[in-house]
C-alpha cells in the first residue's frame, strides 16, 4: 500500500527500530469508513468495470461521471475535497452486491492481512444504502459476510446514520442494527456521520437511545467544523450548542471531537469518553492546526 501525506511525513521521521516497534505493536482500528478506506486499485477496476455495463446509463450522472474519471485517470488526494469529490462515483461503483462483497473484501485485507497488519482489531463502520439491486438490510448483510472469515474477535461493524437521513431511514437503521445483533452478527454499535452541519442533533435523540437501550455502542462525530474553518461546509459549523446536545447522548466514543469548547471538554473528561482523534484526516481538512499543539491543547499529551 503507497503511503502518501502527513503519513509519510511521520514515517520519515522515524528509525528502522521505531518502525519495527510499530509494525509488531497490537493495534485496534475504530474510526474506519468502508467507502473511504477502499483501494484505489479496486475502486479503478470497479470504475472500467462500470463504464462497460448497460447499467452505468441508468445511474450516472455529471458528478458520477467526474469523480469515475477522476479515479481512472489517478486521483491526486491531497485536500479533504479531494476526497469528497470521489464519493458519489463510489456509491454509484458500490450499488450491487458483488462490487459491494470484493470492496469489503479489499479493505479487511488492507487492514487485516500481511505479515504486518494494519491492526489486529478493526471496527469497520458503513451507512447501508438502499439501491435498486439491493435494500440496506442486504447491504448489511453482503458487509457481515465478508467479516465472516476473520472471526468476531477480529472485526466488527458499526452501522452509521448519516445527518441528513430522514426519520424513516434512521429508524431502519437502528432497528437492522438491532435485529442483527440479536442474531449473533457482530455489529457492535451505531455511528453519527455525515455533513457535519446538517439536520437537527435533537431529532437524533431517540434512535441513539434506542439503540443504547439494546446494547449496542454508541459513536458520533462531533465538533468536526470550526467557526473559522472554511472548507466543504464552506461558513458553517458546529455550533456548542449542536455539540452539547450530542454529548447529552452519553455516546461510548467520539469521533473528531477536533473543536471542543472548554464546557465540552470538561463533559468529556468528566464521562472519560474516548475521543478517535483522526489526525491524517484533520491535517487533510485544512483546520488551520498543527500535530503537536493540537495534542497538547486539546488532549494533555
Amino acid at each position: 500500500m503507497a503511503i502518501s501525506g502527513p503519513a509519510a511525513d511521520a514515517l520519515k521521521a522515524l528509525s528502522s527500530d521505531q518502525i519495527a516497534f510499530i509494525q509488531n505493536l497490537p493495534k485496534a482500528e475504530l474510526h474506519a469508513h468502508l467507502n473511504g478506506s477502499i483501494p484505489i486499485s479496486v475502486l479503478q477496476q470497479l470504475a472500467r468495470e462500470h463504464l462497460v455495463s448497460s447499467s452505468s446509463q441508468t445511474i450516472s450522472n455529471d458528478a458520477i461521471q467526474a469523480g469515475i474519471n477522476t479515479l481512472l485517470s489517478g486521483p491526486n488526494l491531497n485536500e479533504l475535497h479531494d476526497f469528497f469529490d470521489l464519493f458519489p462515483a463510489i456509491y454509484a461503483l458500490m450499488a450491487t452486491p458483488p462490487a459491494l462483497a470484493r470492496a469489503v473484501r479489499a479493505v479487511l485485507s488492507l487492514f487485516l492481512d500481511g505479515e504486518y497488519p494494519q491492526c489486529t482489531y478493526l471496527e469497520l463502520r458503513t451507512t447501508p444504502k438502499a439501491t435498486p439491486e439491493m435494500s440496506r438490510e442486504d447491504y448489511l448483510r453482503v458487509v457481515l459476510n465478508e467479516m465472516k472469515s476473520y472471526g468476531t474477535d477480529r472485526v466488527g461493524l458499526i452501522v452509521s446514520m448519516d445527518r441528513k437521513m430522514d426519520s424513516e431511514a434512521m429508524r431502519e437503521c437502528v432497528e437492522l442494527a438491532k435485529k442483527l445483533k440479536a442474531e449473533g452478527e457482530p455489529v457492535v454499535g451505531v455511528d453519527l456521520c455525515g455533513n457535519p452541519t446538517a439536520g437537527d442533533p435533537a431529532t437524533f435523540r431517540t434512535y441513539f437511545k434506542e439503540a443504547k437501550e439494546a446494547g449496542l455502542g454508541v459513536t458520533l462525530h462531533i465538533a468536526e467544523v470550526g467557526m473559522n474553518w472554511g472548507g466543504v461546509c464552506g461558513t458553517a459549523y458546529n455550533t456548542s450548542q449542536d455539540t452539547l446536545e450530542l454529548l447529552s447522548f452519553s455516546p461510548d466514543r467520539l469521533g473528531h471531537a477536533t473543536f471542543l469548547d472548554a464546557e465540552a471538554k470538561k463533559i468529556v473528561a468528566e464521562k472519560n469518553a474516548c475521543i478517535e482523534i483522526c489526525l491524517s484526516s484533520n491535517l487533510l481538512s485544512v483546520f488551520g492546526i498543527s500535530v503537536t499543539p493540537h495534542l497538547d491543547t486539546h488532549y494533555n499529551l
